[in-house]
């Protein structure tokens, strides 16, 4: 019995199945240019297509965007299949929707890539894929490094140039539990609380300075001017500015 899965509102559990002797009489129409037939080729091979679609579930992207391409790897192999070849379409036109598959993905990632970094990666993995075989543990990327005779550091840049990027949107929630995203997980070592509850203080010590430390204090740290232009700025000695300047940092200290 089929199972039935619906994409882009196809139920490709009914779809119809060709024998191999219908398969090829619609491919000699095809190229002698029945356009009726070509459709209906299509449309029994959507399955095909759901086939290697269903490799990439993983993938972030919208499963009906991924089988709508596969489509499009699957027209263009019907384009392309030579009837005289002894070699059965789906062992032709698989590798095409795969590798039109390949490409959306590729060319719709949120970071840009390099073929050369993307080879690197490729090789990285077979790499690791030879190395683990008959292996229970794992293969570390310094052993990868040494049977590409590449460094590790190269190692490292392939894998991250491959690896899916995250959004702080990502929602990492179990069933049934709060939708928690994963922004909410990292801890921002910037604006620790620690850190706010020192700047707090600090604002609080400066509101205990009289208004001329607060001028002060203002355009020496966060003006950036030096005593001689402070003096300049607010009127009095530089002898002065460094008086006060000295009297209110003490007054902070004391305070914190």
């Amino acid at each position: 019995m089929s199972r039935r899965v619906y994409v882009c509102g196809i139920d490709t559990g009914s779809l119809p199945k060709l024998t191999h002797e219908e398969s090829n009489a619609l491919l000699k129409k095809i190229k002698a240019g029945d356009e009726a037939a070509k459709d209906y080729y299509i449309y029994c091979n959507m399955r095909l297509v759901l086939s290697v679609a269903q490799r990439f579930m993983t993938s972030k992207e919208n499963m009906d965007d991924i089988f709508q391409v596969g489509c499009v790897g699957l027209i263009k192999a019907i384009d392309n299949f030579d009837i005289n070849l002894n070699v059965q379409f789906s062992t032709y036109a698989v590798p095409m929707i795969l590798g039109e598959i390949k490409r959306f993905l590729r060319d719709s990632s949120a970071l840009r890539v390099s073929r050369s970094l993307r080879d690197t990666a490729y090789q990285v993995l077979k790499s690791k894929e030879r190395l683990g075989k008959d292996r229970a543990d794992d293969v570390r990327l310094e052993e990868v490094a040494t049977d590409l005779n590449i460094t590790i550091r190269e190692v490292y840049d392939a894998i991250d140039a491959v690896s899916t990027p995250l959004s702080l949107d990502d929602s990492i929630s179990g069933e049934g539990e709060e939708d928690l995203r994963l922004g909410d997980k990292i801890a921002d070592t910037e604006h620790s609380i620690e850190k706010w509850i020192d700047h707090t203080d600090l604002l609080d010590a400066i509101k205990l300075l009289d208004e001329r430390e607060r001028q002060i204090l203002n355009l020496r740290y966060f003006i950036g001017k030096t005593q001689m232009e402070v003096s300049d700025a607010v009127g009095i000695s530089q002898a002065q500015v460094s008086r006060l300047e000295k009297n209110a940092l003490e007054h902070i200290k004391r305070n914190l």
